[in-house]
């Protein structure tokens, strides 16, 4: 008998083979420079670690409409490909081809056959145990850094923007923005109801929206033109910061719930190691009925690794329970993946408050979505 998750859940992190599905459709007399393009990055691909097998098919009604699906054996090791500087030179050549594109990622549950296992008992741990429980929410984030001095003019740019209509479509709707700085770091966190694709191009074309990205372009430390589609594409390619881990705890909890993001400034070559700590200690906590932590996503790109939460009460009550670490030797491990090291860093709750307090970005603005009538 299947059972289901009855927490709200997803995870990039339960060891499940990974199904990625990229539809496109390419323009008018581009095919063959789309078929050279691909057989370049399928030969990249290839080669890289947790990579089984890839598809490129055609549609049999509308030749214009491709399809590209490939397997991987868990959810890390694509999205340390996907996320890679690599990646975002190997995929240019195939932008000028593309009209419009659409990515999707899906862990295994179920399959008929036994292509590529050796065993049942191969089959069972490389699927993903259960269903999980979803709230129809997709949690996407960007991430970029503004010149060093400029913060407090960004901050203010950024806090004064008029938010645009929560309705994209029918079955699509913005619910909430939530924008932090760290230092010169910025976060904007969306959570979306439906398609995010969808609603990203939405925000995108705001005119409110526009004038503002428009106004702290001269303050980014990578530059971009957004009257450049392509330029546009590379900036936003390189600052998506994707959930890797998202949980929400059973209640009851207050109406008072207070959203905080906190940044761990991860080693080199130790985000993922970090970002799947963090995960691991969170979906423990959910089971705890004192938990302050009524709900967190973790998002991770490279050794960039934020922790979105909201607490009920006061984030510096129980420190060690606000940075997802119980006990000594879970946070001495979450020293040794920081940058600096584990010298001192968490050694008792004076240092994790501490630590808390710098990691604690700062909040610009906060906004949902009114419910609909």
């Amino acid at each position: 008998m299947t059972t289901l998750s009855e927490r709200i859940s997803q995870s990039a992190f339960d060891g499940s083979r990974l199904r990625v599905v990229l539809l496109l459709d390419l323009h008018d007399g581009a095919q063959k420079e789309f078929l050279e393009a691909y057989e370049h990055l399928r030969n990249q691909v290839a080669s890289v670690p947790g990579h089984i097998s890839d598809q490129l098919c055609q549609s049999i009604e509308n030749p214009s409409q491709w399809l590209i699906t490939s397997e991987w054996e868990s959810a890390p090791p694509f999205l340390a490909w996907v996320n890679s500087e690599e990646h975002v030179e190997t995929v240019q050549p195939l932008h000028s081809c593309v009209r419009d594109t659409r990515s999707l990622r899906f862990s295994v549950l179920r399959e008929t056959g036994k292509a590529h296992v050796s065993s049942p008992e191969e089959l069972k741990g490389r699927l993903q145990a259960s269903p999980r429980l979803g709230d129809g929410v997709v949690r996407h984030a960007l991430t970029f850094t503004v010149k060093p001095g400029s913060e407090k003019k960004v901050a203010k740019i950024l806090s004064g923007y008029t938010s645009p209509a929560a309705r994209v479509d029918e079955n699509t709707r913005l619910r909430r923005t939530s924008l932090f700085m760290h230092g010169n770091r910025v976060v904007r966190a969306i959570e979306v109801q439906g398609d995010l694709l969808a609603a990203l191009r939405h925000v995108a074309r705001q005119p409110e929206v526009r004038e503002v990205e428009e106004a702290i372009n001269p303050y980014l430390e990578q530059d971009r033109d957004l009257h450049d589609p392509n330029s546009a594409r590379m900036f936003f390619t390189r600052a998506a910061l994707p959930a890797v881990h998202h949980v929400a705890a059973d209640g009851p909890y207050s109406a008072e719930l207070k959203r905080h993001a906190l940044y761990y400034p991860a080693k080199e070559g130790c985000g993922m190691a970090l970002a799947r700590l963090l995960a691991k200690q969170d979906a423990a906590a959910a089971d705890s009925p004192d938990s302050p932590i009524a709900s967190s996503t973790i998002f991770q790109r490279d050794d960039i690794v934020v922790r979105l939460i909201d607490v009920n009460g006061r984030l510096d009550d129980r420190p060690a329970l606000a940075l997802a670490v119980s006990g000594p030797r879970k946070a001495a491990t979450l020293a040794r993946l920081l940058e600096g090291g584990a010298d001192g860093v968490l050694g008792n709750e004076k240092e994790m408050s501490r630590f808390l307090a710098d990691s604690d970005m700062q909040l610009i603005t906060d906004r949902s979505a009114p419910p609909e009538s």
